[in-house]
């Protein structure tokens, strides 16, 4: 003991007081974190995958707004879906198709979360035809009656099919499909309780879907095929392929050892640090459950990147630990001696990775707040499990003679590779480093122009092209006149006067204006109810298809127009049906209304955007339109802050940030070459890639002040920091990219699309780190200024 004394005498007397704190009480530490992991270990197996529609929609968009504060006008205009029963071969017009059908709709009736009063079909009552006769107007139900399958029901089925105005809307053009049109309530009363209300559980109701209706009845009857659309339909199937992730994680968690175990050569710390950050992954799930959140399809994707960034800073730590052993008495030294040098770089590059995620926070989106909230919580956590519990960990088992031997070995000698790195430090090197950055720069911030915001593809871009679902997205839009992408523009007036003629007129003209915008495919309204029986009171004639002036006549004109206008008939929707809800479309289309309302609107009558789910996405692309410049400028301010405080330089701060910037650029204009849209799924890559990216840049410099503090000269101070850093790094930016690469294998797009640039934006950042920071250091730093002064800034000491 008296041996070590002197040895370990400086190193107390240098420790912070929590270094003391930890490293004093080191069992109670472990005994702690023990505790903590079985409870959250128990509330994370309690997590499930949990959405809903409101929290994919910006609530305080005036559009979502004046959608939700007239829900209970807009009939089946919301949170719906489409479920088309076609035959292979003939018609609908067989006995055995039209008894599938009434067994189909009568079982969606019982679903739990199914709007029963709104569900509509052929044998849905409130679906009629309407004819003109000598004797006056004729009509009843679409269904016959009596009806039963004979051949002259049929013949009846078909004649009222052609009067009833539902081809191209709920019978397809070719007479070879029909729709079941499904709303959905958010919430339900529970069968059990009638008290209690139950939430909409997409990925069971999806479910149902599969088992009650497609499996069921195409196995029963095998000429029919069934094809499904609508927001809940693709929800559950985001959850089911999101599901996957698991696998993912395995083969990532793999891949991640075998590295580990190749840069540390030693089994126990490779161990320490994946056991570590798989405590990290279980808090930040046990955390999210016991804050009220689930998963959705967004937040999945947390724990990825929880471990990714547990698994950087745990082989910061390793290095540190592994170059301190040479010349340390026993592992607790080596441990202390590394908590307290990357203590607080550890602990800026945390922060710097929560900016990242707290700044999306800005964006009014349910699932995306929940993200941002759940990633925050993850990277505090790695403060507890990467920066003390490894630590900690280590001082107990130590690091294998063999890794120490070899840390000693590389500390002596001289290294080819990072000594030819090391010119790019040099004053000849330096400033072909930046010109190249410049150009990609230039390059980049010009292709970027090319960038879209929102959805660039028909379908749901989230899924894959040839997904289940956007093949029946596909056969829907083939088959049917009315698309899946419905924009509803509100005309409220005051009560009993939608009917008026001077509020019809204009609708009139609105929908005229419409229908002649490029996307529209067809718009209607109470207006078209009204035109076309107007023309039926007069025996027909075309000329006759028009609006009368007469009161009377326009009230009797809409008394069938179901659906098309409110109780009190102070609200009329006008539904326009779109080829798509590309954003150029929605972009297009809005416009149009907008530029209409402008000039239409006064007291008494106002034309209000938007509802249906076109609508809704328009919505949410001018979120995010808005967001994206915002949420850029604030994690950069941020993330340059923290540097600032950190370092107290300009000059350091510049040389961390801008390798940001270029990457930032550079990402923008690979999604623009790509065709990716920024939309909710790409949003987040912004700030994450920013946040994570930073701590590359964070341990480099910290590494290379101290060499210039010293007296070396800046290439030689590079040199030396490519020692004993920079392998780390160069392991850590791989270790991040693989941890979210798999993601690109995914059978769900977006998250391919998020693995894409995650991965892009991690491998460039570390590019930018190794490569820019010493050309920008080269200009900016002036190490004459450093040599002999004690630490500044945080990092001080």
């Amino acid at each position: 003991m008296s041996r070590q004394t002197p040895r370990a005498m400086p190193d107390e007397q240098q420790a912070t007081a929590l270094e003391r704190l930890i490293f004093n009480h080191r069992p109670v530490v472990i005994g702690l974190c023990l505790l903590v992991s079985l409870v959250l270990f128990w509330q994370a197996t309690l997590i499930r995958p949990s959405t809903s529609f409101e929290k994919m929609i910006p609530l305080q968009h005036p559009f979502i707004e004046r959608m939700l504060e007239h829900r209970n006008d807009l009939a089946n205009l919301g949170n719906t879906v489409r479920i088309a029963v076609a035959v292979k071969e003939g018609d609908i017009f067989d006995p055995a198709y039209m008894e599938t059908l009434r067994q189909i709709h009568d079982e969606v009736f019982y679903i739990p979360g199914v709007e029963r009063s709104g569900l509509k079909s052929l044998w849905s009552p409130s679906v009629r035809w309407t004819e003109v006769t000598e004797a006056g107007f004729a009509g009843g139900e679409v269904i016959p009656t009596p009806y039963d399958g004979s051949p002259a029901s049929l013949d009846a089925l078909r004649d009222n099919v052609l009067k009833s105005g539902q081809i191209g809307r709920l019978v397809a053009n070719d007479f070879r499909s029909s729709i079941v049109d499904v709303p959905l309530q958010e919430s339900y009363p529970d069968p059990l309780d009638p008290s209690r209300q139950l939430k909409l559980d997409y990925q069971q109701f999806s479910h149902q879907l599969e088992e009650k209706i497609r499996d069921k009845y195409q196995a029963q009857n095998p000429n029919v095929e069934i094809h499904i659309v609508g927001f809940a339909k693709k929800v559950g199937d985001l959850i089911d392929g999101l599901l996957m992730v698991a696998l993912f994680f395995g083969v990532a968690l793999l891949i991640t050892w075998a590295l580990l175990l190749w840069f540390t050569g030693c089994l126990r710390s490779t161990v320490a640090v994946l056991v570590t950050t798989l405590v990290a992954v279980v808090w930040q799930l046990g955390l999210m459950h016991a804050v009220g959140f689930g998963l959705d399809p967004y937040s999945m994707l947390v724990p990825f990147l929880i471990f990714a960034i547990g698994i950087s800073h745990g082989v910061q730590k390793i290095n540190g630990i592994a170059l301190q052993s040479s010349d340390a008495d026993n592992a607790l030294t080596a441990a202390r001696r590394t908590f307290r040098q990357l203590f607080i770089p550890g602990m800026i590059a945390i922060l710097a990775d929560a900016v990242g995620f707290i700044t999306l926070l800005i964006i009014d989106i349910g699932v995306i707040r929940e993200l941002a909230i759940g990633a925050s919580i993850g990277v505090a956590v790695i403060v507890f499990t990467n920066l003390i519990l490894l630590p900690v960990a280590i001082s107990y088992v130590g690091i294998s003679q063999k890794a120490v031997a070899r840390s000693k070995a590389d500390a002596h000698r001289e290294h080819p590779f990072w000594r030819l790195l090391s010119n790019l430090a040099s004053a000849r090197v330096a400033p072909l480093s930046l010109g190249l950055a410049l150009l990609a720069f230039a390059g980049g911030l010009w292709y970027s122009q090319n960038l879209k915001i929102g959805d660039l593809d028909q379908g749901a871009p989230e899924l894959r092209p040839d997904s289940r679902y956007n093949q029946d997205n596909r056969f829907i839009i083939e088959h049917y006149s009315t698309s899946s992408d419905v924009l509803v523009i509100m005309v409220k007036t005051a009560a009993e006067q939608c009917s008026v003629h001077s509020t019809l007129a204009p609708i009139d003209e609105l929908m005229w204006t419409l229908q002649n915008t490029q996307g529209v495919q067809s718009a209607i309204s109470l207006v078209t109810v009204s035109k076309q029986v107007i023309k039926g009171m007069n025996e027909g004639s075309l000329k006759w298809e028009t609006l009368s002036r007469n009161a009377d006549v326009l009230n009797n004109s809409i008394a069938r127009a179901d659906g098309l206008y409110n109780a009190d008939c102070s609200l009329a929707p006008v539904l326009v049906f779109l080829n798509d809800h590309k954003a150029e479309t929605l972009q297009r289309v809005t416009a149009a209304a907008r530029a209409f309302a402008a000039s239409h609107d006064r007291d008494g009558l106002q034309f209000l955007l938007a509802a249906g789910n076109a609508g809704i996405e328009a919505a949410t692309n001018e979120v995010i339109a808005s967001a994206e410049l915002r949420i850029l400028l604030l994690v950069y301010l941020c993330v340059a802050v923290m540097c600032l405080i950190t370092f107290r330089s300009f000059a350091a701060t510049l040389c961390i940030v801008l390798p940001l910037v270029l990457t930032s650029v550079l990402g923008n204009a690979l999604m623009a070459f790509m065709g990716i849209g920024v939309k909710v799924a790409t949003l987040p890559v912004v700030a994450l890639g920013v946040g994570i990216g930073v701590d590359y840049g964070i341990y480099i410099y910290s590494r290379l002040e101290r060499f210039l503090r010293a007296g070396l000269s800046l290439q030689e101070a590079y040199y030396q920091t490519l020692r004993s850093t920079g392998k780390a790094v160069l392991f850590t930016g791989l270790c991040l990219a693989i941890g979210v690469c798999t993601w690109m294998f995914s059978a769900i797009k977006f998250q391919a699309d998020m693995g894409l640039m995650l991965t892009f934006m991690l491998l460039w950042n570390m590019v930018g780190a190794l490569w820019l920071l010493p050309a920008l250091a080269r200009f900016l730093i002036r190490p004459e200024r450093l040599a002999g002064q004690p630490g500044g800034g945080l990092l001080g000491h």
